[in-house]
């Protein structure tokens, strides 16, 4: 037990003291006392750091909102959001853009055209017999369209539509676009064509259209059809669509016979009403009149308007005469493949198209020519004739007042020819 206390007591090794000489001993005493100053001069110096910088971010707080500062180096909150939202999932925010105010506004253009737009409505009499008395009659409404006023001259205002907006009228009502009604005149009218020229006074007239080249359409061009469909109540109503194509052939029927109209086709919406109105291009040119339309079942889009170069002449003479000067031939025609069979029963059996010969005007060029009733005409000047359409078209294209026509015909089955000096349709 001795021995282990020894070895207990021999291991242990109390931790000795190193004396160091007093100048150590007293430069330990002044490095501890230095960092007690130290640390003391750090706490003071800190307080002093942190009391002036809260008295600076004071200052800077009360001085930055009258500054550029925080506009110049630091985004706004909502631009920080959005672009984080942007970043987080590559959606930009959508924010309504001031609308602005453009001179080549379509709007504009059309409220300018608009002024120009008149609402026609044809009255035709009625037999009035509820009274007993057959003499009795009232001017009723027939039927409505439109119309574009072009010119203003002495005193007059002059508006081309449709012939079949006016045709058999008693009276015409033109419906101006302040609400003004006034008479319309008749100056003159072409069913062939389906154009007609009215007049009003021109006081009632504030604004004029003007007309475009209808030549330089393009299929894609967009246009603006402006009318009234279905009558008053929809008066000035606007549609938009485009060229769909130039140059159409549409066959039409007419009080002075089938016709092949050269026509602008447009998918802007036209309806019963529009007849005459206005296909203006974003200019605000009238390039076209809106005349008709295919309104069969599953058919959409298929509107016609009589081309502007195509109009102006006619227009021009229908203010200069009241009517259009054609040649004419005087006579009344049937298309062969529509008479039954029996009446042409002679004609060789390679001639399947034609135009039969119904009637005569006496003093017409056909009568000194000397064609009979039952005669059938195959061909003019060489060319083959189908149909009467073609046959018009012929006549009024490409023959001139004063022409000699050589008609090649069939009679009881046997082929001559007959020569006719033309006249125009007043007979001269």
């Amino acid at each position: 037990m001795e021995r282990e206390e020894q070895e207990e007591t021999t291991d242990f090794k109390p931790k000795e003291e190193v004396l160091l000489p007093p100048e150590m001993e007293q430069s330990r005493t002044f490095s501890q006392v230095d960092q007690k100053n130290k640390k003391k001069r750090s706490a003071k110096g800190f307080a002093s750091t942190l009391a002036a910088g809260v008295i600076g971010s004071v200052l800077t707080l009360a001085i930055l909102p009258y500054t550029n500062y925080i506009n110049d180096h630091f985004p706004k909150v909502e631009n920080q959001e959005a672009s984080s939202s942007q970043q987080g999932r590559q959606v930009t925010a959508v924010v309504a853009q001031p609308t602005a105010a453009s001179s080549n506004s379509i709007a504009d253009t059309v409220e300018k055209v608009s002024k120009a737009i008149v609402g026609i409505v044809n009255y035709q009499q009625q037999q009035n017999n509820f009274y007993g008395d057959p003499n009795s009659s009232q001017s009723v409404e027939s039927g409505s369209g439109s119309g574009v006023i072009f010119q203003k001259n002495n005193g007059k205002a002059y508006i081309v539509t449709n012939n079949h907006v006016v045709e058999g009228a008693t009276k015409l009502e033109v419906s101006l676009f302040d609400g003004e009604k006034a008479t319309a005149e008749v100056v003159g009218t072409d069913a062939l064509t389906d154009l007609a020229v009215l007049k009003i006074d021109a006081k009632y007239v504030t604004a004029t259209a003007d007309f475009g080249d209808s030549s330089t359409l393009r299929p894609g061009d967009q246009v603006y059809a402006i009318g009234n469909p279905l009558g008053l109540d929809l008066s000035r109503t606007v549609t938009q669509g485009i060229v769909s194509a130039t140059n159409r052939s549409i066959a039409i029927t007419t009080s002075a016979g089938n016709w092949d109209t050269n026509v602008i086709q447009t998918d802007a919406a036209i309806n019963p009403g529009n007849s005459g109105g206005a296909l203006i291009n974003p200019q605000g040119q009238v390039i076209g009149i809106n005349s008709l339309k295919i309104s069969e079942s599953g058919v959409e889009g298929l509107g016609f308007a009589i081309p502007s170069n195509d109009l102006i002449p006619i227009v021009n003479q229908l203010i200069k005469s009241g009517k259009i000067d054609r040649p004419y031939l005087g006579v009344g025609l049937s298309d062969l493949d529509q008479v039954p069979q029996m009446y042409w029963q002679n004609l060789p059996n390679n001639i399947k198209k034609g135009v039969l010969v119904m009637n005569i005007d006496p003093d017409s060029a056909a009568a000194k020519a000397g064609f009979q009733p039952k005669d059938v005409i195959v061909s003019l000047n060489g060319t083959d004739i189908a149909n009467s359409s073609e046959l018009r078209k012929y006549l009024y294209s490409k023959v001139k007042t004063g022409d000699e026509i050589k008609f090649e015909i069939y009679r009881d089955g046997k082929q001559m020819t007959l020569t006719a000096k033309i006249m125009n349709n007043s007979g001269a």
